[in-house]
C-alpha cells in the first residue's frame, strides 16, 4: 500500500488550505486513514481519523470545528479541508493507514505513529503571514 499527499503550501492566518492522500488501493472497507501532523521541534500528533468507508471520523481537540476530514471512495482519496488557519497550525503534515477496521475514536489518534504501518511523504504546510 501507497500514499501520496498533496496541496501543502503557505497560508495567510485565517486562510483555508485542502490536503489531499490518494491511495494505491482502497482502504477505508477494511482499516483506518489518520492525519497526523509534526511541528519543528514537536512529536508527530494524530488531528483528524477516517474509517468504516468514510463514515466514521474524529478529530483532534486543537482541530476540531476548524478541520473536516473526508473521503471520495471511487478515487481512493482522502481530505482534510483546514480552515481558519492559525500559525501554530503549521508543520508537515502526513497521512497514515492501518489495515484494521476501527471507528475513529481519541484513541486511535493518541497512539504512537509507530503502530501504524503505512505512510505518505508528507507536504509542508506553513501559515504565516
Amino acid at each position: 500500500l501507497s500514499l501520496v499527499e498533496s496541496g501543502g503550501g503557505l497560508v495567510q492566518p485565517g486562510g483555508s488550505l485542502r490536503l489531499s492522500c490518494v491511495t494505491s488501493e482502497f482502504v477505508l472497507d477494511g482499516g483506518v486513514i489518520l492525519w497526523f501532523r509534526q511541528a519543528p521541534g514537536k512529536e508527530r500528533e494524530g488531528v483528524a481519523c477516517i474509517g468504516k468507508e468514510g463514515t466514521s471520523r474524529f478529530y483532534a481537540d486543537a482541530v476540531q470545528g476548524r478541520f473536516t476530514i473526508s473521503s471520495d471512495n471511487a478515487r481512493n482519496t482522502v481530505y482534510l479541508q483546514m480552515s481558519t488557519l492559525k500559525p501554530d497550525d503549521t508543520g508537515v503534515y502526513y497521512c497514515a493507514a492501518e489495515a484494521v477496521d476501527r471507528y475513529c475514536s481519541d484513541w486511535i489518534l493518541t497512539r504512537s505513529p509507530l503502530d501504524f504501518p503505512f505512510w505518505g511523504q508528507g507536504a509542508q504546510v506553513t501559515v504565516s503571514s
